[in-house]
């Protein structure tokens, strides 16, 4: 596959990929205990990965108010930088990139992880949703999220502050740029949807307030570190956890646009990856394209020659894999050689050590 364009170079601002092919952010949930720090296994495992044109880390959280789920990774201590920076000097010495994925789950979240025992979010609305939450017992169960307390106004600054200082502490610890997470259902996305967000101030009703959340923090980040360096994910066709809003697609098109202004170096797409999924139309990824000047990244079940056909169009830039890099480290190179993937054990994808994250194989 040498002639394909998943295998041509690209340069996402000054920073040049050597193919098309992304290791989309997958939560592992193998941080060390206490405290969520990142830690040698993972260096290890993001740097078995390292020959994707692109690593961008497992969601990060900004602050604590900001996790939702057991295990994962933090970016707001001087100890989180440092577990990073083992991280990201084990896959750039494998000749790799990696942007790290900044989150606030919102209202995803479960009482154990709050002080107060409340997840917050745009509005007291439920997200019908469950979150994984280690007991203990050690033992990890899907838990139900409930609802959260409305942010209050002047609490907002404070957490486009907190994403400002985490893309701060992620160029500290050598990433080569960062993700800000607005999809699938997390607090950007909340603030986004008219079905999550029914709040009476700045930041809910019309378009621009219900952006102005995204927006600020894109350019509080820009400031910050360079627009070069900051990627947004969306998820305009997603519609779990309570998530269905009929003004999504053009909220995410003007969103996209003043995103283009301000110079952001790519938008990634989540695009559902279940069997019976809504399908993404042709119609709004060309219009996504003539309104963002920037690099387009997708992610949903692609497999290399949907891929190549969606990149061959013009509607993309790059391809995002998930899954498949689980069991497959080497995966542009099987893609390459059209080698066969192996398959993951689904039993070992969250929490756990060795066993179902670093001990896949090369294919040779």
């Amino acid at each position: 596959m040498d002639d394909k364009i998943l295998f041509s170079p690209l340069y996402l601002g000054q920073q040049k990929m050597p193919n098309r092919i992304v290791m989309a952010p997958m939560t592992r949930s193998r941080t060390t205990q206490p405290g969520d720090m990142p830690n040698a296994m993972m260096a290890e495992y993001y740097a078995q990965r390292a020959s994707a044109g692109l690593i961008i880390s497992e969601a990060t959280q900004i602050s604590q108010q900001g996790k939702g789920y057991s295990y994962t990774p933090g970016i707001h201590t001087a100890e989180h930088i440092a577990g990073w920076k083992r991280v990201t000097g084990a896959v750039h010495q494998a000749g790799g990139r990696i942007f790290l994925q900044l989150w606030h789950v919102g209202r995803m979240s479960h009482p154990s992880f709050h002080a107060d025992g409340q997840p917050v979010g745009p509005s007291p609305l439920s997200p019908a949703a469950q979150v994984w939450v280690v007991g203990e017992d050690g033992v990890g169960r899907m838990l139900d999220c409930p609802t959260p307390r409305a942010l209050r106004s002047e609490e907002i600054p404070g957490i486009v502050e907190d994403f400002r200082v985490a893309a701060r502490n992620a160029r500290a610890a050598d990433f080569d740029g960062v993700e800000i997470h607005g999809a699938n259902g997390y607090l950007i996305d909340q603030f986004l949807r008219t079905t999550s967000n029914h709040r009476q101030d700045a930041y809910g009703g019309s378009r621009p307030n219900r952006l102005r959340l995204l927006l600020e923090v894109a350019a509080a980040i820009a400031a910050e570190i360079g627009a070069d360096r900051v990627g947004v994910r969306l998820a305009p066709y997603i519609t779990a956890r309570n998530m269905h809003c009929p003004d999504i697609i053009p909220t995410i098109l003007e969103g996209a646009a003043a995103l283009s202004g301000m110079g952001i170096v790519y938008l990634h797409l989540s695009e559902a990856d279940w069997d019976d999924a809504p399908q993404v139309p042709a119609s709004f990824r060309r219009e996504l394209r003539d309104t963002y000047a920037g690099k387009l990244i997708v992610a949903g079940r692609y497999d290399p020659s949907r891929g190549e056909a969606l990149l061959a169009d013009g509607l993309a830039d790059l391809i995002a894999f998930g899954r498949p890099f689980i069991a497959n480290p080497d995966l542009p190179t099987r893609i390459r050689h059209g080698w066969p993937q192996a398959e993951f054990d689904g039993n070992t994808l969250f929490g756990g050590g060795a066993a179902g994250y670093i001990d896949y194989p090369p294919a040779r």
